[in-house]
């Protein structure tokens, strides 16, 4: 009977892991995950629950959707304030920490930039002059003012307009990676449309990590950097996201929020760190600041891939 009991031990002991995977809409992305567990059932409905955060996430931080809490900040914090969930408050003020860190360079306050050059529409225009003294005038996050005791949002001045674009995918990836630790998950690999990764330990077999590249940003087919996450994230920003062309200028979504027009000089910018929404939140300070400041001023710990323009892309590790 020792032998059986042992025998059967032995056998479940060196069942394979499960592998599951599942992705949904969110964001204007598709959110992927690539799981492996030992237990099919509590591996689905960690799988599932985390790719339900994303769709909770998107009804909460859309400015596409009116009856989002974004878009009711945005309708009402001018007009008296509007008071907000814990969840929001806390974002915002993070989001006001990573403003002051980059000199300004990460600014959610660039709404009426990102409308004025047509990137709202998908189809991108140079604005008139005076159309962009205006949105400037409207834009910078210390006319953004929260009040703790109260939970309160109030926007200084008329027309301000919070944009999500450089925070929610990175937030939203946190959050998924904290829901499937807490649930047991051994192992995953979170993917928000490319943009936006973090791996949760490792994948059976290997230890470094998950494998995932960075594309080269003028082939698409060609990537320039491969490298492993282990309980980190990795979030990009390039040019070739979003973008138009006018006459010979390729102008890019990547708002700086001190000159009021796209940044120029850079392809693409990548940067690992242990939280999806410091990955995403410094991408856009690199990509507008440059190597140099980025060497003084990333955090600690954190780690960037710069592709810059030189008339060729030229591609290498922050040092």
């Amino acid at each position: 009977m020792l032998v059986l009991i042992l025998a059967t031990a032995l056998a479940y002991a060196a069942e394979p892991p499960i592998r599951y995977e599942s992705s949904v809409d969110a964001m204007g992305s598709t959110f992927s995950i690539t799981a492996w567990g030992s237990d099919r059932g509590n591996l689905a409905a960690a799988v599932e629950t985390a790719l339900e955060e994303a769709r909770r996430l998107d009804r909460l931080l859309s400015n596409y959707r009116p009856e989002s809490e974004w878009s009711a900040v945005n309708r009402g914090a001018a007009a008296g304030g509007v008071t907000v969930s814990q969840e929001m408050y806390d974002l915002l003020a993070a989001c006001i920490r990573y403003s002051e860190q980059s000199e300004g360079t990460f600014d959610i306050t660039v709404g009426p930039l990102m409308r004025v050059w047509g990137f709202y529409k998908g189809s991108g225009r140079i604005p008139h002059r005076s159309e962009l003294r205006a949105a400037l005038a409207r834009t910078g996050y210390k006319n953004l003012s929260l009040q703790t005791t109260t939970r309160t949002v109030r926007f200084k001045n008329a027309g301000l307009e919070l944009d999500p674009g450089g925070i929610g995918k990175g937030y939203a990836v946190e959050r998924m990676a904290t829901i499937l630790r807490q649930a047991g998950v051994s192992g995953a690999l979170i993917n928000a449309g490319g943009s936006s990764m973090y791996g949760l330990n490792t994948p059976p077999e290997e230890p470094r990590g998950w494998k995932v590249v960075i594309r080269d940003p003028k082939r698409a087919e060609r990537h320039v950097a491969e490298l492993y996450l282990k309980n980190e994230s990795m979030s990009t920003s390039g040019s070739y996201e979003k973008f138009f062309q006018a006459g010979k200028r390729i102008y890019s979504h990547i708002m700086d929020p001190r000159t009021g027009y796209p940044a120029q000089g850079m392809y693409s910018v990548s940067v690992l760190a242990p939280r999806g929404i410091d990955s995403e939140a410094w991408t856009k300070p690199t990509y507008i600041q440059g190597r140099q400041w980025a060497a003084k001023h990333l955090p600690a710990g954190f780690r960037a891939f710069l592709c810059e323009d030189r008339g060729e892309a030229q591609c290498a590790w922050l040092q």
